[in-house]
C-alpha cells in the first residue's frame, strides 16, 4: 500500500435528509450530515481543519461551507469531477493528512435537487453537442446503452435485472426511496426517457447530505467507531463529450480499477462487497466488466443468475444503490458511506456477512471520470 494511505483512517460516516427534504438548503443538508460524520467519530467541528466540499449548486463550494459551518480550515480543496469527486477528494485530503497539512479532514456533499426542483441547467451541455439539443446526461447513458446492446446482443429484459437487484437490496433498507416491489414487465414497459432507457433504468432525483471524516491513523484508538482503512484508491478519466469516448462500451474503470487493486494487494476473490455508482442500469454492467471481475459482455449474467443480490456470493450496491436508494445529484459519498457501514457491521438486516474488504466505485459525467476506492477493516 502507498505510505500516503497508511497515515489516515475514515473515522466517521453518514448521511441526512435524504429523499425529500423540503425546507432545507444544500448546505443545510451539508451541515446535517457533518455533524452527523464527526458524531459518529466522536469529534466536533472544532477538530476539522481540512474541508472538501461539493454541493450542486455552489461555484465554490467549499468557501460556502466552510463560512456556512463558520470554520476556518488551514487546508481545503474542491476537486469537481462529477459523481466521482468524492473519490479524488479522499486521495488529496489522505495526501494533505500525510503531508501534516491537516490532522481531521471533512469530506461533505450536500444537494436539495428534488425539493428545490433546481436542476435544470446545472450539467453545461459541451459546445460540439448542443446543436443536438441532447437530454443531459441521460441521452449520453442512451447511447452507450445501446450500444452495448447492439455489440453484445443484451436487451433492455438484461438492463432491467440490475433494477431488479438494486431493488432487492432496497427492500432491505428502510432508508431506501424505492421499497415496493416491481417486475421486469413493469420496468421494460415504464415510460421512455432516453432509448432504450425507461423511467426505471434512470436514478432518482433525491434531496440529500453526506460527509465522511478522516483523521490521522495513529489517533484511531481514540475514535468512537471502528477506523476504516483506505488500501488503495486510483482515478483515471478518458473524455468529456459522450462523443468523445474512445469505445461506448468500455470506460476508464479498466484502468483505475486495476491500479486500485494493485494499490491495495488484493485480487477480485479478496472483494466481499461492490458499490458501483448506478446513474443507469447499463453503469453496473460496465463497471463489473471493466473492473474484471466478468469478461466484456458477460455483466448481464451475473445479475440474472442474482449473483448480485442478497445472498449472492457478488452482493452489488447492498444499499439499494442510486437506481432504489436515493442519488441527489452526485452519488459517490453515498456510495462510499454504505461500504464503510458495512465494513463496520452497521447494515442491518442488509448486512452482508463477514465483510473485511469493500470495492466502492464512482463515475463522473457521461462515463467520463471513474474511481476506484478498496476499503477495510484492517491495515494490510
Amino acid at each position: 500500500m502507498s505510505n500516503y494511505l497508511r497515515s489516515s483512517v475514515i473515522a466517521g460516516a453518514a448521511y441526512a435528509g435524504v429523499g425529500t427534504s423540503p425546507g432545507w438548503s444544500a448546505l443545510d443538508l451539508l451541515a446535517q450530515a457533518s455533524h452527523k460524520a464527526l458524531t459518529d467519530a466522536g469529534l466536533t467541528l472544532a477538530d476539522v481543519d481540512g474541508l472538501c466540499a461539493t454541493t450542486f449548486f455552489h461555484f465554490f463550494p467549499t468557501l460556502s461551507a466552510a463560512e456556512y459551518l463558520g470554520i476556518t480550515p488551514s487546508w481545503s480543496n474542491s476537486d469537481t469531477v462529477g459523481g466521482s469527486s468524492f473519490m479524488s477528494q479522499l486521495t488529496q485530503a489522505a495526501l494533505a493528512i500525510d503531508a501534516g497539512l491537516c490532522n481531521v479532514a471533512l469530506i461533505a456533499y450536500g444537494s436539495n435537487a428534488r425539493s428545490s426542483r433546481n436542476v435544470n441547467g446545472l450539467i453545461e451541455t459541451p459546445i460540439h453537442e448542443q446543436p443536438y439539443n441532447p437530454l443531459v446526461p441521460v441521452s449520453g447513458y442512451a447511447l452507450a446503452a445501446a450500444r452495448y446492446l447492439h455489440e453484445f446482443g443484451a436487451t433492455r429484459a438484461d438492463l432491467a435485472e440490475v433494477v431488479l437487484s438494486s431493488r432487492a437490496w432496497a427492500k432491505l433498507n428502510p432508508d431506501a426511496e424505492l421499497r415496493d416491489a416491481i417486475s421486469a414487465d413493469e420496468i421494460t414497459a415504464a415510460p421512455m426517457i432516453a432509448s432504450p432507457l425507461s423511467r426505471h433504468d434512470c436514478c432518482l432525483v433525491s434531496d440529500g447530505g453526506a460527509a465522511i471524516v478522516l483523521t490521522r491513523a495513529d489517533r484511531a484508538k481514540d475514535l468512537r467507531k471502528k477506523p476504516i482503512h483506505v488500501l488503495g484508491n486510483a482515478s483515471a478519466h478518458s473524455h468529456r463529450e459522450i462523443a468523445q469516448m474512445p469505445n461506448l462500451t468500455q470506460t476508464a474503470a479498466h484502468v483505475s480499477g486495476p491500479k486500485a487493486m494493485q494499490q491495495a494487494g488484493v485480487s477480485h476473490n479478496d472483494i466481499n462487497l461492490l458499490q458501483l455508482y448506478d446513474a443507469f442500469s447499463i453503469n453496473p454492467i460496465l463497471f463489473l466488466e471493466d473492473l474484471g471481475f466478468c469478461k466484456k459482455g458477460e455483466g448481464t449474467a451475473l445479475f440474472k443468475e442474482r449473483k448480485t443480490y442478497p445472498g449472492g456470493d457478488l452482493p452489488v450496491n447492498t444499499n439499494g444503490g442510486g437506481l432504489s436508494f436515493a442519488h441527489p445529484g452526485a452519488y459517490g459519498l453515498f456510495a462510499l458511506i454504505e461500504g464503510i457501514q458495512q465494513l463496520r457491521g452497521e447494515s442491518g438486516q442488509r448486512q452482508v456477512p463477514n465483510a473485511n474488504i469493500a470495492l466502492v466505485h464512482g463515475n463522473g459525467g457521461t462515463l467520463s471520470h471513474q474511481a476506484t476506492t478498496i476499503l477495510s477493516t484492517e491495515s494490510h
